[in-house]
């Protein structure tokens, strides 16, 4: 298993196209992903659960990786937050 705490740094944080952009990014991979934060754990691939979570921008969100791809996944969500979901120009 693997964990990462990472910041969301977006301007509108995990609203709807973000999130869809995140559960885009890990469809393709067959390990366990969760995202925690505030007090709330949800399934990072279910666009309901990480919109549940509400998190704005300056959120630290804490990202769980377990299975056989895991290494990948953590990556490609890495990568998705430090491109600000390809957001703010």
């Amino acid at each position: 298993m693997l964990e990462r705490e990472l910041t969301i740094s977006n301007r509108l944080g995990l609203h709807a196209r973000a999130t869809a952009k995140l559960v885009q990014t890990l469809a393709p991979f067959r390990c366990g992903c969760t995202l925690a934060a505030k007090g709330r754990e949800v399934n990072a691939k279910s666009i309901m659960g990480v919109m549940l979570l509400a998190a704005g921008q300056g959120t630290s969100v804490l990202v769980r990786m377990d299975g056989d791809d895991e290494m990948e996944a953590m990556q490609a969500v890495v990568e998705l937050f430090e491109r600000r979901f390809d957001e703010d120009g």
